[in-house]
């Protein structure tokens, strides 16, 4: 046993400390997989638990971070031998289990994805919780019957990272795609992703009237609140959205007309306890279905020392698209 590198969280008085530190061996918890860690990923969440700005860290001391990649360094587990890639994501990780910014991991067999032929340690966590969650939501659109013939999709959120990977696997399916964001400036970048309209969040801010004029078929979104209130009121006739985000809030400020009157559906989209059928799926439609090219154009890396001030970034709304933590 020994000590490897790890972001910290521990209980402070009303709130949390979080530090780049050494982390004993010994402290990791029961799972019958051990990982070395190469990668890891930075999403909102991450952001939320590393500033403490909300209660994401359920148990103390915590290591942060709810995605890994990384290789087998032992298994007890059947399915898993040293040396095996695998990814994961969710199941806790970086809230009630020790989590992913570390050299080292110990989990469950059973929470572990493969990691896919033709991606990369790399390329799994540029894609990350919020390229997956992305994709889990193209897929419940799939299942509500919904195609590129039915007409356009919108994006919330559009130029963070489930918005960005949502826009870039949309276009290439084939979809026309509406790309909301509250950062104009980054027009060009959503259109290279395969945008064809970029609209103002301000066009989705208002108070949402029961019903509006119908401007899309279904919709992915991540920031909630009146956001999605509007982009309900505005889906047309047996329609759908795929809700997958709060960064607006966690209200929902609408009324039943949608649904009622236009048959419209709200698909939820919860992507930590997915069942793992349909978490493989995803993950096989990712290495099929996302444009590696693109994923590298939104893709920006950096170390596990600049972390904690990437997730103040992240909830000011200064990210684009992903960010990859190189861990080893």
């Amino acid at each position: 046993m020994g000590t490897f590198k790890a972001i910290r969280i521990d209980k402070a008085g009303n709130g949390t400390t979080v530090a780049l530190t050494q982390f004993d061996e010994a402290e990791l918890m029961d799972g019958d997989v051990t990982v070395r860690i190469e990668w890891s990923t930075l999403n909102y969440k991450d952001g939320l638990a590393v500033t403490g700005k909300a209660p994401v860290v359920r148990r103390f001391p915590m290591i942060a971070g709810i995605d890994f990649a990384g290789s087998v360094e032992a298994s007890s587990h059947p399915a898993w031998k040293a040396g095996d890639k695998v990814v994961c994501n969710g199941w806790g990780m970086g809230e009630t289990h020790l989590g992913a910014y570390a050299e080292k991991a110990r989990v469950k067999g059973d929470w572990l994805v493969r990691l896919p032929e033709g991606i990369s340690m790399r390329d799994a966590m540029a894609i990350g919780t919020a390229g997956y969650t992305a994709m889990l939501s193209v897929l419940a659109l799939e299942r509500h019957g919904l195609t590129p013939k039915n007409g356009p999709i919108a994006v919330t959120g559009a130029a963070g990272g489930v918005g960005s990977v949502a826009i870039a696997v949309l276009s290439k399916l084939g979809y026309y795609v509406i790309a909301s964001t509250g950062r104009m400036s980054e027009s060009g970048y959503l259109k290279e992703l395969g945008a064809a309209e970029v609209i103002d969040r301000n066009e989705l801010s208002g108070p949402a009237k029961p019903l509006a004029k119908e401007r899309w078929t279904g919709g992915v979104d991540s920031v909630g609140s009146t956001t999605l209130a509007n982009l309900l009121s505005m889906t047309k006739y047996g329609g759908a959205v795929a809700a997958c985000g709060l960064a607006a809030g966690m209200d929902l400020p609408s009324s039943v007309a949608p649904f009622i009157l236009r048959g419209v559906s709200l698909l939820g989209i919860e992507s930590v306890m997915c069942p793992m059928p349909l978490r493989n799926a995803a993950w096989a439609r990712l290495a099929s279905d996302l444009d590696h090219g693109k994923l590298a154009e939104i893709t920006e890396e950096i170390g596990l020392d600049q972390v904690i001030a990437a997730g103040a970034k992240i909830l000011a709304g200064e990210v684009r698209g992903r960010i990859v933590v190189k861990i080893l």
